[in-house]
Order: C-alpha cells, then sequence, then structure tokens
C-alpha cells in the first residue's frame, strides 16, 4: 500500500481527493499539512491523524511515498521544488505555477527529480474527447480551421467562493479568476487536440462583480502553429454551458452540445449522422487526472498522465492570455522546450 500526505489542504477539490481516496484499497493518507493551522486540524480529526506541524516532517518521512498538493497557488512552487528534492511522487492542483517562470522552475525540478507527476486535468478521460482525439490524429477532419473550448458555471452566482474558498476568487493569492480556473481545463484539452500556439490574446471581465478585484468570465482567442484558430470561454457567470467543445475543418466537423458528440464529415471510409453518436459509438471511458496519478503510483502502467512540462506550458499560455488582454494584443508565450 502506497501511504500518501497532503501538503496544502486550501483548494475546493480536496474533499473529492480525500473521498477517492477513501475508496481504494492500494493507497491511504498517512500525513497532513497546511500552514492554516485549523484547515490542518480539520483534515487530521477526519482521518483519525495528528496534522504534521512542519511540512518538513512529512519531506523528510521515507515511508511516504508520494504528496499531493492542494495548497494556494501562490505556495505551489515552495511545496513542489520541497517535494521533488525529496524524491517524493508528486500530484499538484492545476494550474502548476502562479506564472509561467514558477510553473517552469517546478517542471524542471519533477523532470529532475524522475518522479511520477500529474495535475487535474480530468477532462482527457471523457469519451467526447477521447473521440475527438482519435479523429484529430487519424486526419479524418483534414485541415482543422477552428476550435472551440468552453468551460463556464454559475459559481459566482451562486456564491461557492464566499467561505471556504475565498482564496481562489483573490489572484493575488490564485494567480487568476475565473477564466483562468475554469478556462484552463478547456486549454488543456485543445492543446492536447491541436498542438502549440503561436500567438495568443483575450478579453476578460469582473461580469457581476461579486468578487471585487477578480475577473469572472473571459473569452480567449489562440493562433495554433498548425494554423487553426481556437477560442477559449472560461466563467464563473454563466447558468448553463451547452457546447462545451467544437472542432472544424475541411473534411469533418465534431462538437460535444450537452454531453452528446455531433459528428459529420464526407471522408471516404467515415461514418456520419446529424444525430448524436450512441453511446457505443465512443470509446469507453479512461482515468485521468487524479484518478490516473493514483493508479500510476500504485504500479498501473499506461495512465493518462500530464507531465510537468505540459502542465507548464498551460500556465505559460494562461500567463500570455491574460497578457493579451491587459496589452489589448497578442501575446507569445514563453516555452522552454
Amino acid at each position: 500500500m502506497k501511504q500518501l500526505a497532503f501538503v496544502g489542504l486550501a483548494h475546493i477539490h480536496t474533499p473529492g481527493f480525500l473521498a477517492a481516496i477513501k475508496k481504494r484499497s492500494d493507497v491511504k493518507v498517512k500525513a497532513v499539512w497546511d500552514h492554516d493551522a485549523a484547515r490542518a486540524n480539520k483534515a487530521g480529526t477526519d482521518l483519525g491523524i495528528s496534522p504534521a506541524r512542519d511540512v518538513r516532517e512529512i519531506y523528510e518521512d521515507s515511508t511516504i511515498d508520494a504528496l499531493i498538493i492542494c495548497s494556494e497557488t501562490n505556495r505551489h512552487e515552495q511545496l513542489a521544488l520541497g517535494a521533488a528534492a525529496a524524491k517524493k511522487h508528486l500530484f499538484v492542483e492545476k494550474p502548476l505555477g502562479f506564472r509561467a517562470t514558477d510553473a517552469y522552475a517546478v517542471a524542471d525540478a519533477i523532470d529532475k527529480a524522475g518522479v511520477i507527476f500529474s495535475t487535474g486535468y480530468f477532462q482527457r478521460g471523457q469519451p467526447a474527447n477521447l473521440f475527438i482525439k482519435d479523429h484529430v490524429a487519424r486526419g479524418t477532419f483534414g485541415k482543422i480551421t477552428r476550435a472551440r473550448g468552453s468551460n463556464v458555471h454559475s459559481g459566482a452566482l451562486g456564491g461557492w467562493f464566499n467561505t471556504d474558498y475565498r482564496w481562489m476568487a483573490d489572484p493575488s493569492i490564485a494567480g487568476c479568476g475565473a477564466f483562468g480556473d475554469l478556462g484552463t481545463h478547456s486549454l488543456d484539452i485543445l492543446l492536447w487536440w491541436l498542438g502549440d500556439v503561436s500567438a495568443v490574446t483575450a478579453t476578460i471581465d469582473t461580469g457581476t462583480a461579486t468578487y471585487p478585484n477578480c475577473d469572472e468570465t473571459g473569452e480567449g482567442l489562440l493562433r495554433f502553429e498548425n494554423g487553426a484558430i481556437g477560442t477559449l470561454a472560461g466563467a464563473w457567470d454563466d447558468l448553463a454551458n451547452p457546447l462545451t467543445y467544437l472542432v472544424s475543418g475541411t473534411e469533418a466537423h465534431a462538437a460535444v452540445i450537452n454531453g452528446q458528440v455531433y459528428f459529420q464529415t464526407n471522408r471516404k471510409g467515415e461514418s456520419s449522422s446529424p444525430q448524436p453518436l450512441a453511446e457505443r459509438e465512443l470509446p469507453p471511458a479512461k482515468p485521468a487526472g487524479f484518478e490516473s496519478w493514483l493508479n500510476a503510483i500504485s504500479g498501473q502502467s499506461d495512465q493518462a498522465l500530464v507531465s510537468a512540462r505540459e502542465a507548464a506550458y498551460r500556465s505559460a499560455v494562461m500567463e500570455a492570455l491574460y497578457q493579451g488582454a491587459v496589452q489589448q494584443t497578442w501575446v507569445t508565450p514563453e516555452r522552454r522546450f
């Protein structure tokens, strides 16, 4: 059984991660730490363990195999560098870094340590996204001309970040607001499908201003190196999000609407219909995000992990999108590979 430790417990996904671990027999939480003693004590009580008083206790414990960093984003770099130096397998909640600079520094340390890493991009395992990924790789779309990703919800409208997770609506701590928080998931999928971008820009707004000095909505524009044009939505001000993905090319078109995949093509040998695809026509779901990382550290091979370099590049692209919004111009993301 692999022994795990939480280093930081601030993220909104922390309860879900703890619940996922409790369902498994191959991993167990041995230790927790957080700079907020009340938060650490609560988690320790729930788990029946005493929280570590100093994070170094966790780094130096040779019986702990892997660390989960769910701290505030501005603490990621320091905590992840310590974990990498201790050669612990590492899951860092997205985004990897506050900016491109710290994200790449963390990626360098993780790669040097040679540990198993991943981050919270769970959408790579969804059948609809796997279906489109396969057809992009096979060239079914012909020349891809445009693509869209949208990840929005009503978090600001519902006050989701009013209490325990208020830091997530403070860009000085989280590094971004709604556009970066949610948009990074769709950004990951678009980059996973279409490759790197040459330049990006965006328009980002405070929306309802439920959270002062924090963006609640935004729309990005991306130029992919393969010539495709991409658009990206991320927001906490939307009642619904029916159209999550779209890919359009000279020979095929795919859209994910209300979770259903619509796919049309004039390419020989490929079936096409105006009706949504049946579940049997899609690939099976795969473990992704936190689940795939738990599988990997437990010895399961061929898991859908996100490399540290991929995670850092997504931080760099998101930073460039925010810069484009401020400067009202195109920005080329920093790339160190």
